[in-house]
């Protein structure tokens, strides 16, 4: 019988989901968390196992050296940077991600943000039941500008399926779409007008990021870029935080170049305390949770079962290495 090891199931199952899918395939073994820094509890932890599942728990090449009886490594995201995939190539240790669980999810959130930026929703409720409504002079009363998005320009950076889905809601709204990706396609075309990068820059009243963190992408949107936007405009992420410099951004928030930001990602998380963007103006900074309702999470074990069955019948699937 296999045995498995779920290093960090806590995020992907906190109690509202269930194992059965691996518990019926090995003798399963699952930790709420691993420490992401103790290579010798990870080592412990694997011990003698054949199949490692892991989210954010590093995989590293010291680690599958030291754990010769492991035959599969799965991932419980998308990205799979936090295994040596080179140094499991090297021992024929297949590696398989998600690729697609959270694309409706995804792309919602990022919506979201946007209309929270718009509305401060959050904010306004808070006000009516802390009183302020009763004892307004006025019939209603706004703290933040208010936003109407129909007829403005959304630029997206990267326009796969996420950033396809957030563009057709942009679009639902009333909302004009242009996008830029390295490799256009006919169903992007029937949502968005594709342009260069400097188009965008120039064109979008909202600037949404959905492409994927490669050495090319990483600090796209600094100083320099910036500068080429419209002033006053709108930034959003739920993609990869290193696509930011994020000491620019702060800067450009606090002197209102950017009017504000909605981001679900940072560059190191956790976020840090000293994390110049949590002291900007109008930044708006969610903890990573746009992957994360109970129905994409669902979809993400179900794949993620399903690559161990795969492998199991020697057909591995949404192999990255």
């Amino acid at each position: 019988m296999l045995k498995i090891v779920i290093l960090d199931g806590y995020t992907e199952n906190p109690g509202d989901l269930s194992w059965d899918g691996f518990e019926q395939l090995g003798e399963l073994t699952v930790y709420d968390r691993t420490s992401l820094i103790d290579q010798d509890e990870i080592i412990t932890r694997i011990g003698s196992t054949d199949v490692v599942i892991t989210n954010k728990t590093p995989i590293s090449a010291e680690t599958i050296n030291s754990c010769p009886s492991i035959q599969y490594i799965g991932v419980l995201a998308t990205g799979y940077n936090v295994v040596d995939v080179e140094a499991a190539r090297a021992k024929n240790i297949p590696v398989c991600n998600i690729p697609t669980y959270g694309t409706d999810a995804v792309g919602q959130f990022a919506i979201a943000l946007l209309l929270e930026i718009c509305h401060h929703i959050g904010h306004h409720s808070n006000a009516v039941f802390a009183g302020r409504w009763e004892a307004c002079p006025d019939w209603c009363f706004w703290d933040y500008p208010l936003i109407e998005l129909s007829g403005k320009t959304m630029g997206i950076i990267g326009f796969g399926s996420i950033g396809q889905t957030t563009g057709r809601i942009a679009k639902a709204l009333g909302m004009n779409i242009v996008a830029y990706d390295a490799y256009p396609n006919e169903a992007g075309q029937e949502i968005a007008e594709y342009v260069s990068l400097e188009e965008l820059f120039a064109k979008s009243d909202v600037i949404s990021l959905h492409c994927p963190l490669f050495p090319e992408t990483q600090g796209l949107i600094n100083r320099d870029t910036i500068a080429k936007m419209k002033d006053g405009v709108i930034l959003l992420n739920n993609s990869r935080g290193p696509l930011i410099v994020e000491e620019d951004l702060a800067e450009a928030l606090n002197s209102g170049k950017v009017f504000a930001a909605g981001l679900d990602v940072v560059s190191s998380e956790p976020i840090r305390s000293d994390n110049p963007l949590l002291k900007a103006k109008n930044c708006i900074i969610t903890p990573h949770i746009s992957w994360a309702p109970k129905e994409s999470r669902q979809r993400l074990m179900e794949v993620a079962v399903s690559n161990l069955k795969a492998f199991i019948a020697g057909d591995p699937k949404n192999v990255v290495n």
